[in-house]
């Protein structure tokens, strides 16, 4: 008879590994080493997550943030730019850097025909792009793609994200967001004009 899940002992080891692919990567990532910087057998490992692949979809999971609750509440396009500019900040420090981190590293993965992180992958995306669109439209109902608008916005953080990673240029990332933002929320259109 199987040992049954020790659920706070798997949310625990869910932190360790998106703190292990943050620090160590996901390219060269293998059950053994994952084990013992976690403190347990990769036999345990698989009788928690099943297969490598299950176990890092599911530690994402447990750390995707609320998107919708980041977007609720906004009226104005001066409250986007600042909760948008803001995110930047928020996701290149702390908890939220640390699984930002991996998920680009998953995302990077999915690329690769065939990867079994596609479906994840696909999920995370529309799970920011659909509602910074519908907050997008919110704001401005005549807005002619605002599902295209949240895309550049999406992509276009993330990109400057990892560049600002790579480069530690802080100072030119930060401007090219100000930048970013203000060339795709923009004020909404005067009535009748």
């Amino acid at each position: 008879m199987p040992r049954p899940l020790d659920h706070a002992r798997r949310a625990q080891l869910l932190e360790g590994v998106i703190a292990y692919i943050a620090d160590h990567g996901l390219t060269e990532l293998s059950l053994r080493p994952l084990a013992e910087y976690l403190g347990t057998s990769s036999r345990m490992l698989i009788h928690y997550f099943g297969t490598k692949e299950a176990m890092l979809v599911a530690a994402l999971e447990s750390h995707r943030p609320d998107i919708g609750a980041m977007f609720s509440g906004i009226d104005d396009t001066a409250t986007l730019a600042a909760r948008l500019t803001s995110s930047f900040d928020r996701n290149t420090a702390g908890d939220s850097a640390v699984s930002l981190r991996a998920l680009l590293q998953v995302l990077g993965a999915a690329t690769v025909p065939g990867s079994p992180f596609r479906p994840y992958a696909t999920d995370a995306i529309t799970a920011v792009v659909t509602p910074m669109a519908e907050s997008l439209h919110r704001i401005d109902p005549r807005l002619p793609d605002p599902e295209a608008s949240a895309t550049l916005l999406v992509s276009g953080i993330r990109g400057l994200i990892m560049d600002w990673w790579i480069t530690g240029d802080t100072d030119r990332v930060e401007r090219s967001v100000a930048l970013l933002v203000a060339g795709v929320v923009t004020q909404p259109t005067e009535a009748g004009s």
